[in-house]
């Protein structure tokens, strides 16, 4: 079997779409050419179990006999939201006020994408956090696995806690700049 690959610059490009259940999406390069296929281990890499169908992604990649694949996860921005419509919660918050929130940890407790919500705990605290698929949407992402690791900005909604943006758990790892 001859399966010889080839390394290329990165690319950057649009992600067409992508199911965590099967494992694997594609993404569509700027540049044109074939659809790149990104498979859920080069995701999960970079922090992730899902990313939203339209969101913006930096990948290096690698052309086999059988395509070209995405090899690692270089940088990811959640899709253009000119037209989404935004949860009343949230929809006139400051984005200044939100991003000086602090990043909580937290683990997803479970989430429905067919419901469009679902809950996560932050560590030290005793209520659940709302996760709504909006927010998800939002902060690049389209479905969360239970027992997920996540780091979280939360505000107080009209019901309580809920999320107002959503990180790879390798965030809350980070430096934050203030």
């Amino acid at each position: 079997m001859n399966d010889t690959s080839e390394i290329t610059d990165p690319v950057i490009g649009v992600v067409k779409w992508f199911d965590p259940v099967k494992g694997f999406g594609f993404v569509v390069a700027d540049a044109g050419g074939p659809d790149i296929l990104l498979h859920v281990n080069v995701l999960r890499n970079f922090g992730q179990s899902s990313v939203a169908d339209g969101a913006r992604v930096e990948l290096e990649v690698q052309r086999t006999d059988r395509g070209v694949q995405a090899t690692q996860v270089l940088s990811l921005l959640p899709p253009d939201s000119d037209d989404s419509v935004g949860l009343s919660d949230i929809a006139a918050l400051d984005p200044k006020i939100v991003a000086e929130a602090p990043l909580e940890p937290a683990r997803v407790k479970w989430f429905d994408k067919g419901k469009g919500f679902g809950f996560a705990n932050v560590f030290g605290r005793r209520d659940d956090i709302f996760l709504h698929m909006e927010v998800l949407r939002r902060s690049g992402l389209s479905d969360l696995a239970p027992g997920e690791a996540l780091a979280l900005r939360v505000i107080e909604g009209k019901r309580g806690h809920m999320a107002a943006e959503v990180f790879a758990w390798e965030a809350a790892l980070e430096p934050q700049d203030t």
